[in-house]
This record gives C-alpha cells, structure tokens and sequence, in this order.
C-alpha cells in the first residue's frame, strides 16, 4: 500500500500531536486557546462516557481523517489506453488576396468563420492551427479546447495579411515537421486556393510524407479586386484592377491523392460533408496510447471510520433515571 498525498498526513501530523497534547495535559492553557462552548464541548462529561474515552475516540478520529487526505491506494501497474479520436493540423490562408470581398465581408473572415465550425464539427478531435503566406507559422498547438482555438483564430486579422505570394512549399515542410509523429496525417487548409505552378513541390511533399490534404475553398470563380491594407483597390502595371479568383487546383490535388475538398458556402452543409468524408475515412483511427496507472482507492476506509469514530465521540447515551 502507498500514498498519493503523503504530504498532507506529514504537514498534519504535527498540529494534531500539539493539539491532542493541549487536550490531555495543560486545560488552563487550553482554556485560554478556546471558547467556553467549544472547550465544554471538547471535554463533555455529562454522558455516559467518560472524558478520557471520549477524548481518545476523537483523537482516533481526527488521525483517521488525516490518514484519509494522504490517500491510501494499492498500485496495480501501469495500464495503455487507446485515445479515441483523430489528431488534425488546419491551415489559415493569410495572402494578399484573402482581402478580397467576394464573400462576406471578405474572404479572411469569411474563412475564419467557416474554421469556427469546423471546430464545433470535431468536438473530441485533437486540433493545431497553422496561418500561411509568405512564411507559414504556428498559430496554435495541437488541442482539444475548441472555444480557446476560435478565440486564437479570432485574433487574425487584416493586420496579419501578407501581400508577398504564398509559399505553398514552406508550408508542407511545416506541416510535415508538426505531424510527424501522427497516424493518420492529416492536413485542412482553409484557402482561395493556389495555381499548378505554386503548389507542384507542395503536393510533392506531402506525398513524401504521407500526409493527407483536406481543402475548404473560399471566394468565387468570378473574383473580386485585390485590395491592399490601406483599402485601396490594386492594380497591374498596365492600369487594369488586379483581380483574385479562386483556384481550385490545390482542391484537385486533394481529391487525386485521396482527401476532398469543399467550396465554402453559406449555411453549415459544407463543412458537415467534409467532416462526414473525414469521419468515414478514419472510422476508428485513434490519436495514439497514453499509459496510466492503474490504483485501488482505500481512502473512503479510514473516512468512514473517522466518522463513525467522531460520531460515538461527541454523543451521549441517555441515563436511566431512578425512580
């Protein structure tokens, strides 16, 4: 048998010693530590009990109580456990053209919003947050805590928009690097998408590293102007607007390497499927194994005596009266 906090019965010990010292052998000093009332009720000896037994039965009982807080158990080893659940890293799109308003309000947002319910989507799943542009960076670690990772993508806002182009390759790196002790790897970016162009050593990579790419697209085929971070419209060097369309390669490299893709829309029926084909695909996959170890609990032993104990103690059996 141990104890898993035998701190609390050395710390208590020593007050219960003086205090039963105080009881038994000093009761002018101990009249001038306690109330009347209470001291009669410490020293009752009014009932059928005589004070000495009474005052050993509540000493027990306070020793019991202490033996009760250092927690008795038995140790029975360690034992692995199979986490249910699935290990995720999402990917916020933070380009230039994220600013762009054919969405409502625009794009970053609108992409912000659709994360949101992604996470309300995957109650007991395990989620890390990456933003990307120029250079990708870890926006939050992998956890569980929903309301804390909506309120860390919250905090991306138009302040966070790099105008440099995306490096899509930096970010398969990254991702390789966070999820590299995962099974199932799986990668969910939430982007207006990237040309053939930018994203071939990307798709490369993530086939390197067996990782599975999942894509919700945001914005439309038709686009909308660029807009820089004063608000201004953009334009190309010959003076016509700069517009962003979205591209939905990146969502064609997810579906012919087995993940899928969505175009964000209106409404949750977008990002319900995405999680319905995750769900489906890693039926039963689990995070891992975690070991714990495994105890016997005795504490409620000692407890239960201590009242009993502590009951007997500050009661009194009727007499019987002469008649």
């Amino acid at each position: 048998m141990s104890f898993v906090n035998p701190q609390f019965f050395w710390v208590l010990i020593v007050p219960f010693v003086i205090f039963a010292l105080l009881i038994t052998t000093n009761k002018e000093r101990l009249a001038r530590v306690f109330d009347d009332k209470v001291l009669k009720r410490l020293t009752a000896e009014d009932g059928s009990l005589p004070m000495i037994i009474r005052n050993i039965l509540m000493f027990l009982a306070i020793f019991f109580m202490i033996v009760a807080m250092a927690r008795p158990v038995i140790e029975k080893g360690e034992k692995k456990i199979d986490v249910q659940g699935l290990t995720l890293l999402t990917g916020l799109d933070i380009s230039g053209s994220m600013r762009s308003k054919d969405v409502y309000p625009n794009r970053l947002e609108f992409a912000k919003k659709k994360m949101s319910a992604f996470f309300d989507a995957m109650p007991s799943d395990e989620i890390g947050v990456v933003a990307f542009a120029y250079a990708p960076f870890v926006l939050a670690p992998f956890s569980s805590d929903k309301e804390t990772l909506k309120i860390m993508i919250e905090g991306v806002d138009d302040s966070y928009i790099n105008m440099g182009s995306t490096d899509f390759s930096a970010l398969a790196e990254l991702s390789a690097s966070i999820l590299e002790d995962k099974k199932p790897k799986v990668l969910v970016l939430f982007t207006d998408g990237g040309d053939k162009k930018a994203i071939a050593g990307f798709e490369e990579i993530l086939k390197q590293n067996n990782i599975d790419l999942y894509v919700v697209l945001v914005g439309t085929k038709e686009g909308a102007p660029v807009i820089d971070e004063h608000g201004n419209t953009m334009t190309l060097k010959d003076g016509k607007i700069a517009i962003s369309q979205r591209n939905d390669a990146l969502g064609e490299v997810a579906k012919e390497n087995g993940g899928a893709y969505v175009v964000a829309s209106n409404g949750k029926k977008d990002i319900a499927q995405l999680v319905s084909v995750i769900r489906g695909k890693y039926k039963n996959k689990q995070q891992g194994e975690v070991n714990v170890t495994e105890r016997v609990e005795y504490f409620y032993y000692p407890l239960g005596f201590a009242l009993v104990l502590l009951l007997i103690s500050l009661s009194s059996l009727p007499k019987r009266r002469k008649i």
